[in-house]
């Protein structure tokens, strides 16, 4: 299991990620932050793009927050390795 800190933006034209600064991961999500919708679109999203189940994905807290803890079922190597690529990336090419 690991953990991961975001921050969102919620209302977004589309879903992506704008962002790694090294210890925060920044994305807009294309969903409103009403009725847990922004929340499942991160889970989604990050799953999506993780190439993991949503199963695999959980919200620790941050639930009405901006702000998010997560706890992927992946080995930490493997996030590290996927947040350091989000960090090299252009941002056009960061929601593949």
């Amino acid at each position: 299991m690991s953990r991961l800190l975001a921050r969102v933006r919620p209302s977004a034209r589309r879903s992506a990620i704008v962002r790694y600064d090294g210890e925060l991961l920044h994305l807009d999500l294309a969903a409103p932050p009403t009725d847990n919708r922004a929340n499942d679109e991160l889970i989604r999203f990050l799953a999506e793009t993780l190439g993991v189940a949503r199963h695999r994905i959980r919200l620790i807290y941050g639930r009405g927050a901006k702000r998010k803890l997560l706890e992927v079922d992946v080995s930490p190597d493997v996030l590290r390795e996927w947040l350091d690529r989000q960090k090299a990336r252009p941002l056009q090419d960061r929601s593949e």
